[in-house]
């Protein structure tokens, strides 16, 4: 599936085959992303919106957060480490501020970045949680289909993403579907690890995105 493609059921059929992804990934060796990526995609949105009009994230949720994007993307202990000893008053404070910035997605992040251990692909998980309609996460897999690579985890680079995610949604939503940004991100990433999971499958190499490269910085 290649990022250009305008067929709305080649997205949905990316997009519906998420959930079996996941169990796929979980039954291999990440047991805790199914209860992981429940709590991400049901639970925290849910939480987000009992706490209107002032919504928050807690410190112990930012922590499920990042486990979330570590087991779904790449193990990185450290970040986890970082997050998970922040002040919960701070966190709490931070997000706040970010959530109340939008649609100013430049601001929001750099509110959230302000977190040891929370670079822009993490504040955009933490977005994308709380505004599914505007803010996609960054992921590897999404990043190299929309951009061509994953080695840039900037707030510029981010901005861009997000602008093509947003512009892909809007096209595939024209025809009476409704896709948000989001939406997009996730098939990406469900079309890329379906791939890399059966190599011998018919792939077309000019636009497999299930590649990533190595990260070079935080994120």
């Amino acid at each position: 599936m290649d990022f250009g493609c305008s067929d709305a059921s080649v997205w949905k059929e990316a997009l519906s085959a998420y959930p079996s992804r996941i169990h796929t990934l979980s039954l291999n060796n990440k047991p805790n992303l199914v209860s992981l990526d429940d709590f991400y995609c049901n639970h925290l949105p849910s939480l987000f919106r009992q706490r209107n009009p002032n919504p928050f994230l807690t410190t112990r949720e930012l922590s499920t957060l990042m486990q979330w994007k570590l087991t779904r993307g790449k193990w990185r202990p450290r970040l986890l480490d970082f997050v998970s000893s922040l002040d919960d008053a701070v966190v709490k404070s931070a997000s706040q501020k970010a959530f109340q910035s939008l649609p100013d997605i430049s601001k929001a992040v750099s509110e959230l970045t302000v977190l040891k251990g929370v670079g822009p692909a993490t504040a955009s998980a933490v977005l994308a949680a709380f505004a599914p309609h505007l803010t996609p996460f960054m992921s590897d897999e999404a990043m190299v289909a929309a951009l061509g690579n994953s080695k840039d985890y900037s707030l510029k680079q981010y901005l861009k993403f997000a602008d093509k995610l947003q512009m892909k949604s809007k096209e595939l939503s024209s025809e009476g579907d409704s896709f948000t940004p989001s939406d997009v991100e996730r098939a990406l990433w469900s079309f890329a690890v379906g791939q890399s999971s059966a190599p011998q499958a018919n792939q077309e190499p000019k636009t497999n995105p299930s590649r990533s490269s190595k990260r070079k910085r935080k994120n």
